[in-house]
C-alpha cells in the first residue's frame, strides 16, 4: 500500500510559529511558521517516516481515528494525506543497471529501428506494476 492517511496534532506556538506531531509514528514530527507550511512539512514528513517503515520492513502501525485523540485549547487535528510512491519517485530516482538477456534477433531489430532499451523496459515495468495495483 502506498496511499495513508494519519491523524496529526497541530500546536500553535507562543512565536505563532506551528508544531505538529503524529502520535501513532514514532519520531514523525515537524514544523512551520505559517499553518499552510507546517501542513506542506507534515505532509513530506508524513511520505518520509512512512516510506522509512516500508523500505525497512517495520510494521505500519493503524491510525488512530481523529475523533480518540485529544487535545490541548492551542491545538488541533487534522488528516495528513501521502503516497510514498509518488515520494519514491520524487526522492528516490537514482538509476541502477540491469543485466538482462533478449534473443539476437530481437536485439538486432530493435538497434535498426534505434529503440532505447532503458526507455522500453521502464515503460514495461511501469505498466506491469500498475496493472497489479
Amino acid at each position: 500500500m502506498s496511499k495513508y492517511v494519519y491523524a496529526a496534532v497541530f500546536t500553535k506556538e507562543d512565536d505563532g510559529n506551528y508544531s505538529v506531531v503524529f502520535n501513532d509514528l514514532e519520531g514523525c514530527y515537524t514544523c512551520g511558521s505559517t499553518l499552510d507550511e507546517a501542513i506542506e512539512m507534515a505532509e513530506d514528513v508524513l511520505a518520509l517516516t512512512l516510506y522509512g517503515y516500508e523500505t525497512d520492513g517495520k510494521e505500519i502501525p493503524k491510525p488512530t481515528d481523529i475523533s480518540d485523540i485529544k487535545v490541548n485549547e492551542n491545538e488541533f487535528v487534522n488528516y495528513i494525506a501521502c503516497d510514498t510512491l509518488e515520494y519514491r519517485k520524487m526522492y528516490n530516482n537514482k538509476a541502477v543497471k540491469k543485466t538482462l538477456t533478449i534473443p539476437e534477433w530481437l536485439n538486432e531489430e530493435a538497434l535498426k529501428n534505434n529503440i532505447n532499451f532503458s526507455a522500453v523496459l521502464q515503460e514495461a515495468l511501469q505498466e506491469k506494476l500498475l496493472n497489479m495495483a
